[in-house]
């Protein structure tokens, strides 16, 4: 059994039934506001993004991206989705599961905290999400021969610097091999991309790589309004602006001691809190330098709230996000913590 945290990582691709727009629109706007209150109760739960697919495909409508500690989770969002008025109008044509794993390739090279077991989404625009699939004569390769093919790949991926890769682990848990995400800001700089790496010996050795899904990052409630029918009423897009201002429980107290941290999940973000002598503190769980998880750091100075990165020492205070020592150079993003009964709550 592995020792490396993992994330469970799902893509849920949904296609809404023609009938949902016959609807009149006071129906509509309640389903919509309905579909809305059951995903948000899992905010402090797991990271959520919401994509819309409206004109780049005919078969799905919308995608969301999903990323949990476990499969129970992800099973919970399912239910919930489908046991809202809209989800009766709501299909699945496609969804894939995987995992985060270190790659068993070597890239020395690369850009320092590239190894990624912890998803950590960038504001692109667009992610370009595809299964894949490799060739049984792959593995039959020389194991060096297959790290000199990846080389080559990941070289002509660093010519791209604005499109980010997402790759999950799919062996065993379902019929692809791996989960392909790219976010970037230019489909046709993805396009350059893709075409270039068709030269590559590693590509002679793929067996799949469709269907190819092109999405559009937007609010779920912009989601919802690119599938048409009646838009959200004045007082739900009030609501939509004051989500900022509140505050999300993300534990129980008894799961943070003293010294303790922990991997929360604030809407679309992945969050570390953190217990310091009773003091609770929460900062983005992305280190602004290697894109480590902070929440595996430790505090090595309670008295000045100093926490240290646990890939490359980078250090910053808890109480601002000011990087104070090591690589870092920008900022982390800081939460308000406060608790009520036994529930940890960020906002």
């Amino acid at each position: 059994m592995t020792s490396e945290r993992r994330q469970i990582v799902r893509y849920l691709f949904l296609k809404l039934l023609p009938a949902w727009r016959q609807l009149d629109a006071v129906e509509q706007r309640a389903q919509k506001a309905e579909f809305v209150h059951a995903v948000k109760q899992f905010h402090g739960k797991l990271l959520l993004r919401p994509y819309s697919l409206m004109g780049t495909r005919g078969d799905c409508d919308a995608m969301l991206w999903q990323v949990a500690e476990d499969v129970d989770t992800l099973q919970a969002v399912e239910t919930a989705i489908f046991s809202t008025k809209l989800g009766g109008y709501l299909t699945t044509p496609y969804s894939y599961l995987g995992v985060t794993k270190r790659s068993i390739y070597d890239f020395p090279a690369l850009p320092e905290g590239e190894d990624r077991t912890v998803i950590s989404p960038s504001d692109s625009p667009y992610l370009f999400v595809y299964p894949f699939i490799k060739k049984r004569e792959w593995y039959g390769l020389p194991f060096q021969q297959r790290q000199d093919a990846m080389n080559q790949h990941v070289r002509i991926g660093r010519k791209y610097p604005s499109i980010r890769i997402n790759t999950t682990y799919s062996f065993g848990l379902d019929d692809q091999e791996f989960i392909v995400a790219f976010e970037g800001d230019d489909p046709g700089a993805f396009v350059d991309l893709v075409m270039e790496l068709r030269e590559t010996e590693a590509s002679a050795y793929t067996e799949r790589d469709v269907p190819v899904f092109t999405c559009l990052q937007m609010s779920l409630w912009e989601v919802l309004d690119t599938l048409g029918g009646a838009a959200a009423t004045p007082p739900e897009a009030a609501a939509r602006r004051s989500e900022g201002d509140s505050f999300t429980a993300v534990a129980r107290v008894s799961e943070l001691p003293a010294g303790a941290s922990k991997r929360v999940y604030l809407d679309t973000e992945a969050v570390a809190v953190f217990n310091v002598g009773g003091t609770y503190f929460a900062v983005s769980d992305r280190c602004t330098h290697g894109r480590a998880s902070l929440s595996e750091g430790r505090v090595v100075d309670a008295d000045a709230c100093i926490l240290e990165c646990p890939w490359h020492g980078g250090r910053f205070e808890l109480t601002t996000g000011r990087p104070t020592g090591g690589p870092p150079n920008a900022p982390l993003k800081t939460y308000r913590v406060k608790v009520s009964g036994d529930q940890i709550l960020v906002g």
